[in-house]
């Protein structure tokens, strides 16, 4: 079925493109990997780091969109060749069609069938989308409507079951979704207020006998949005119907029945030189997938919402080793480790210094701060049979991670260009990664960045890391020299020179470079890969200790 789509779609591409008539666009992306031998780097159980199993990897994409008048086509095929990267989806194996859809849009009215992504408010109920650095693709395939019969109302109906591999998720997703904005339904001339309802329904029958919870698991959510001059304000409270806890992957607890909760709220305020910005969240038994027993795997298959760490995303490799995850889940079955979700926040503040000031230069000067601090939620929990919980909704437990630092941007002239950072970190790795430890780190970083002329420019940067436990102490330095807009050289190295056993004092480099050719990127490169979580947008994948060639091509057209 899916060869006779693909050969439909491109068959109709070809021929009406050759007619002059629709547009055809898309792309293409390789990610390859030569993984070597390397008797110098260990892996978690302190073995050398020696090939895979097919040690020449590569992740491909490739996607075409073909488009004509109110409607439009696309399919996107995927190669993993000869195996998928290291610590991608199993399920990501050979070559074969991966997405299709079909989609009819007018002012009023959009219709798609096929597979399709979609967000319902922040996405803590229902988010799909894509992410290839992180191995994500939960698209949904059945159909979406959208109906917008005037401009302040806007409602969605989707249904559909969840990629996973070249295959769908047993469990169904269905939902609704309405965003109304009052200001245009009123006519506010100087405010923008607005309210969304959702709902999401997870369909799945389990292998359970006698099951103490339904196969229907239902999610509703309400948002408030709104804004007046520099000020803006939003809130949303989402709430998941009783359903079976799943504390060990594979393993439904029939004996564990509870509710799940969220409650989000951001305000700021901002104007020219001036921001500030708060975020509260409070998570109770919110992991959703679209199979229960998906809970707890690696690859983040299956997964319906968004639950990002709401924490300063650092550019900084060092500031990265030991990166919050969301805590979402409930765990009972250590004494030492118990917890039922996540509370906490962060505070953003960043100032200019004006221009011709004492402080802000020739130049100006920026200053940006930020504080960040997530405990477990507080209550009462009971390991033993029965086991369950009772949390208070503005309980903080035992601290997950903080994270304070102050980043100092100066423009010294027209060529050079300065940040200076400090970062203070607490991270509790029993809790967090349900291991053992806990860690403190003091981190400084700076970076120079100087513009020859308008398209060459040196950037440096260097960083080091001051650590209580665990692997302690490292230092890292990076290099990139722009050749003008296309070329670019760069090197780094990451070195944990603390390390209590001298075996693990390991440098982490890469040498590599990149061309770039209108919409053409090609980057080649060669180093070590630190084992740990690689993360974007505050979702994150754990990738292994490896070394290698890589290769990157992604073109458009």
């Amino acid at each position: 079925m899916k060869k006779i789509i693909f050969l439909l779609f491109f068959g109709t591409t070809f021929f009406v493109n050759g007619q002059d008539k629709g547009t055809v666009f898309g792309g293409f992306e390789t990610n390859a990997q030569w993984y070597l031998n390397d008797k110098t780097l260990y892996d978690e159980f302190y073995n050398s780091v020696s090939q895979p199993e097919n040690p020449v990897r590569s992740n491909s994409y490739l996607f075409v969109n073909y488009k004509i008048k109110n409607w439009s086509f696309g399919v996107q095929g995927e190669a993993y060749e000869q195996d998928a990267l290291l610590n991608y989806n199993p399920k990501y194996k050979g070559v074969n069609l991966a997405t299709y859809y079909a989609r009819f849009k007018m002012e009023k009215i959009d219709v798609t069938a096929g597979y399709f992504y979609e967000q319902f408010g922040s996405g803590l109920l229902l988010r799909t989308w894509e992410d290839r650095a992180l191995g994500i693709n939960n698209a949904l395939r059945g159909g979406r409507i959208i109906f917008k019969p005037v401009s302040s109302f806007t409602l969605k109906a989707v249904y559909g079951q969840q990629r996973t591999g070249f295959d769908v998720s047993n469990g169904k997703i269905y939902g609704v979704d309405a965003d109304i904005s009052l200001s245009d339904l009123f006519k506010f001339e100087n405010s923008d207020l607005g309210i969304g309802f959702s709902y999401v329904g997870r369909d799945e029958k389990t292998d359970i006998v006698n099951p103490k919870f339904n196969d229907v698991t239902n999610g509703f959510a309400g948002r408030i949005n709104y804004s007046h001059g520099s000020f803006y304000l939003s809130t949303e409270y989402d709430y998941k119907s009783e359903d079976a806890v799943v504390q060990v992957r594979n393993q439904i607890d029939n004996n564990l029945i509870k509710p799940g909760s969220a409650l989000l709220f951001n305000m700021g305020y901002s104007k020219r030189g001036l921001g500030i910005d708060g975020t509260f969240r409070r998570l109770e038994n919110m992991s959703f997938f679209s199979e229960r027993i998906a809970k707890g795997n690696s690859f983040n298959d299956l997964i319906m919402n968004y639950i990002p760490s709401l924490t300063k995303q650092h550019h900084y490799n060092l500031a990265n080793i030991y990166v919050y995850q969301a805590q979402p889940n409930v765990i009972l079955n250590d004494v030492s480790i118990v917890k039922a979700g996540e509370i906490g926040g962060q505070i953003d503040l960043f100032y200019n210094f004006k221009k011709g000031s004492k402080l802000g230069g020739k130049y100006g000067t920026k200053v940006a701060v930020n504080y960040s601090q997530y405990n477990a939620l507080g209550g009462k929990f009971y390991i033993y049979t029965p086991q369950d919980y009772q949390t208070d909704f503005f309980g903080f437990g035992k601290k997950y991670f903080s994270d304070v630092n102050v980043e100092i941007t100066k423009k010294w002239n027209n060529k050079l260009q300065t940040v200076l950072s400090y970062i203070n970190q607490y991270y509790n790795k029993k809790l967090v990664e349900e291991t053992y430890g806990e860690v403190k780190t003091n981190i400084i970083g700076a970076e120079a960045t100087y513009r020859f002329n308008d398209t060459k420019s040196l950037r440096l940067q260097g960083e080091h890391m001051w650590a209580d436990s665990d692997k302690k102490n490292w230092a890292a330095l990076t290099a990139e020299v722009n050749l003008g807009t296309k070329y670019t050289i760069f090197a780094s190295d990451m070195y944990n020179y603390g390390n209590d056993d001298p075996k693990l004092r390991i440098n982490y480099y890469t040498i590599g470079n990149s061309y770039r050719y209108k919409s053409t990127r090609v980057s080649l490169s060669y180093g070590r890969q630190r084992g740990g979580l690689v993360c974007v947008g505050g979702v994150c994948r754990y990738v292994p200790e490896s070394t290698g060639v890589s290769l990157s091509l992604n073109t458009s057209f």
